[in-house]
């Protein structure tokens, strides 16, 4: 082995997969309906690897001859979150899905995080984090209490702001609730959401955290380990395998991890680049058809 590299792009999808309708998806395909809505896109390198024999794109050709093998993956693993597609890239596949928490969490659930962390909950339902922050950012920065949300996803996502909950104790309080949120409740994820702003203007900070599940099994990370072939993380790929065989850089914006992949590629002699590039998942539910 010499270099080869993982680049997931991720909430980026190019077109339903057969188990879509499962998880309320139907009319999913991130790139071709962005491509639709802005009359095309323009992605020349892209198009000459053979994007286009991906799917439908407006703006997006197919070249022949193409510069580089393509295909469309179908999931083979239960499941439509960032853990089991991960896992599964890396060999682990998963019966069943993990489950999901549509009406927020169970009030036992959210009563002991509460009490082990000293700080009370707000919110505690299923939607979106920058919605959310618009709702409850202001009684949060008045109480100091947590705003505890999850997704569609399998996550336990806890927000506070900055200037009011260190960094550091939020990260203490995400590592209690990844305890307590194993069996019964097998939650994938506990996510760390630090923010800052004022008035109505509340803004993401790069302190972002995940707090992952173990691999049920070995990985291609574990292998690759054992055999002693470097491995380089660039984003969130360490937190999606909780620090197993990998380690990473978390970068906040897609130009940083670029930036780290082209270093990553010119400076490995050999081994593993394993990147996870974030900025896709912004507005992904927009990008479902309208029927």
């Amino acid at each position: 082995m010499r270099r080869a590299a993982i680049i997931v792009l991720d909430g980026m999808g190019v077109g339903p997969a057969h188990d879509t309708s499962a998880y309320g998806d139907d009319g999913s395909n991130s790139l071709g309906n962005v491509a639709r809505e802005v009359g095309g896109l323009t992605l020349p390198n892209l198009e000459a690897l053979g994007l286009g024999y991906c799917g439908d794109f407006a703006g997006i050709g197919r070249p022949s001859p193409r510069q580089a093998a393509t295909g469309r993956c179908q999931p083979a693993s239960a499941g439509k979150d960032s853990i089991a597609g991960h896992w599964e890239i890396c060999g682990v596949l998963l019966d069943r899905p993990f489950p999901t928490f549509p009406n927020g969490f169970p009030s036992a659930l959210v009563d002991e995080f509460a009490r082990r962390t000293g700080r009370g909950v707000l919110a505690n339902v299923a939607g979106s984090g920058t919605a959310l922050l618009n709702e409850f950012a202001a009684a949060h920065v008045a109480t100091g209490n947590w705003i505890v949300y999850t997704s569609a996803d399998s996550v336990f996502q806890v927000a506070a702001h900055e200037d009011i909950v260190p960094l550091e104790e939020l990260y203490r309080a995400c590592a209690i609730a990844r305890e307590l949120t194993v069996s019964p409740w097998d939650v994938a994820r506990v996510i760390a959401r630090p923010f800052r702003g004022s008035d109505g203007k509340w803004v993401r900070t790069s302190g972002r955290k995940d707090f992952s599940l173990a691999p049920s099994s070995d990985t291609l990370l574990d292998r690759l380990e054992e055999r002693g072939i470097p491995r380089v993380g660039v984003g969130k790929v360490d937190d999606l395998f909780a620090g197993r065989g990998i380690t990473s850089v978390h970068t906040p914006t897609n130009a940083e991890a670029y930036a780290l992949v082209r270093e990553g590629l010119q400076t490995m002699d050999e081994g593993l680049l394993f990147a996870n590039v974030i900025e896709f998942e912004i507005g992904r539910a927009a990008c479902r058809e309208r029927v």
